[in-house]
């Protein structure tokens, strides 16, 4: 018989990084997850990927008070800011431009999250890369 579900929690964690100060702690507290349990498995995960960088992750707490977790990719605004070497997007994302990048850009950062996006290929995982990319006020250029 399958475990009962108590609850998801929706967290973005970076990776490598993850300790049972807030917000880990209290969320996971919350639902009576072992924090330690879970800050060791999350880190041991994350080291295939670059220290720091912002990972979402969903986290399934079971009655039984075990839990299963699912890593996704770094959000598109974060490949897109490192790819343009810029902070943030404009405050006036149609009216100014903060940065530029180029298709090709947007493409590679499509491959890196294919799995994630809802695209059937990968030109259409750049086009939606690129949609994100002006929604922030980058400019794309071919």
């Amino acid at each position: 018989m399958a475990k009962k579900i108590t609850g998801f929690i929706k967290l973005t964690i970076p990776a490598q990084n993850a300790t049972p100060a807030p917000p880990l702690g209290p969320a996971l507290g919350q639902r009576g997850v072992n924090i330690m349990e879970f800050t060791k498995a999350f880190n041991a995960r994350t080291e295939s990927i670059e220290r720091g960088v912002p990972t979402p992750t969903i986290i399934t707490v079971f009655g039984d008070k075990s839990f299963t977790f699912v890593t996704k990719t770094a959000p598109a605004s974060y490949y897109l800011k490192k790819a343009a070497n810029v902070k943030s997007g404009s405050n006036n994302p149609g009216r100014e431009v903060a940065a530029t990048v180029t298709m090709a850009q947007c493409r590679e950062i499509a491959e890196m999250k294919m799995v994630d996006l809802s695209a059937n290929d990968l030109d259409q995982g750049a086009k939606i890369i690129a949609g994100s990319a002006r929604s922030m006020g980058f400019e794309v250029t071919e």
